[in-house]
């Protein structure tokens, strides 16, 4: 099962391409603490080290690809994460795609995209 989220920021595409790149600027902005990121290939962690990835694929401001795993998934399992931002008006519209999750997870990875993610940015940005 895929899971799909649309939401509109009120931030350009290149502030919320800064957040999904870095560690630290995501932990910066949700106070969830996370390290690394950047590089197309470059590891990170987010939520403490409790969530763990690398970035696949990148377009500088449009587009993420990320490969993740949560510490109490089984070794070796990733699911595949993709953002789109695409400019709307005054902000981005991000379109979020995640496949590959374990289906006793997907439940919960589904609803905690809101709290995790998307409030977190809408605070940050006035939104």
């Amino acid at each position: 099962m895929n899971i799909h989220h649309e939401l509109t920021i009120n931030a350009p595409p290149h502030a919320i391409y800064e957040l999904l790149t870095s560690g630290e600027k995501f932990g910066q902005v949700t106070g969830q603490p996370g390290k690394g990121g950047g590089g197309t290939g470059v590891a990170f962690t987010l939520f403490n080290g409790w969530l763990e990835g690398r970035q696949v694929e990148l377009v500088h401001n449009e587009m993420i690809s990320q490969a993740w795993r949560f510490q109490d998934w089984a070794p070796g399992v990733y699911s595949m994460v993709r953002f789109q931002l695409k400019p709307e008006g005054k902000g981005t519209k991000l379109i979020l795609d995640q496949d590959g999750v374990p289906a006793e997870f997907q439940e919960h990875v589904k609803t905690n995209w809101e709290g995790f993610y998307f409030a977190p940015f809408k605070k940050h940005f006035g939104g």
